[in-house]
């Protein structure tokens, strides 16, 4: 390739000067050893990376599994728009399989997670990895740590107006089907249902309303409340 390599008569006319400073490439964090990355296939970890649609309506947090360059293990989450989700879908058919640079340069067909791509990138490319000081890495199937134990995404969502004030919609233990509150209208607690468990009681073959009964919690002092309401509907 060097032979193929043109060079300008002004350049040619000079005269060559030793690069005396040459050490190569600063060492990063990979699988508890440091490494001079030069090409693709000498990185390695297990990070993550945000992203986001051009409008902000939606954002996606990628999490990708790399052994020797290429991508072994994809997780794609997504909120705010319901078309990511198909797109999502996608990106966990194209992903795995390919090299990062691939998979830096492949229409992942939502913006989002597109962004998340490149930011993922810069994350692991500099060794910011949650693998940086494990020994051999992460196996196979660490990015589904991130879901838990019934394999779903932690997802929060809470709404508030000036008039009305808070509203508890979902939290990480599940959905919310009630706030308690006390003698002055403030939230002490609230009430919710594990989807994740009563999806599961449902399937071992548990009745609906029973499979329910078993995966409703609360949390805080919802014993206290004056009244619980419901947060979607009052």
């Amino acid at each position: 390739m060097l032979d193929r390599i043109q060079v300008t008569h002004e350049v040619e006319q000079m005269c060559t000067v030793a690069q005396g400073v040459n050490h190569g490439a600063a060492p990063i964090p990979e699988e508890a050893k440091w490494v001079k990355a030069k090409d693709v296939t000498d990185i390695s970890g297990l990070t993550h990376g945000i992203g986001w649609c051009a409008p902000q309506q939606g954002a996606c947090k990628l999490t990708l599994n790399v052994k020797e360059g290429i991508i072994q293990e994809a997780l794609i989450e997504t909120i705010g728009c319901s078309g990511m989700t198909h797109s999502a879908a996608m990106a966990s058919e194209i992903l795995p399989g390919r090299t990062l640079l691939e998979a830096l340069n492949t229409d992942l067909v939502c913006d989002a997670i597109n962004t998340a791509m490149r930011e993922l990138f810069l994350q692991i490319v500099y060794g910011r990895t949650q693998s940086a000081l494990s020994e051999d890495g992460l196996p196979i199937g660490a990015g589904l740590e991130d879901l838990g134990k019934g394999l779903r995404s932690q997802v929060g969502t809470m709404y508030g107006t000036l008039e009305k004030g808070p509203r508890y919609l979902e939290m990480a233990e599940g959905y919310v089907t009630g706030i308690a509150l006390d003698a002055n209208d403030e939230i002490i607690g609230y009430q919710f249902v594990s989807l994740g468990k009563f999806t599961d009681f449902v399937k071992k073959g548990d009745e609906p309303n029973v499979a329910w009964e078993k995966a409703k919690g609360q949390y805080g002092r919802v014993d206290d409340a004056v009244k619980i309401i419901d947060p979607r509907q009052e």
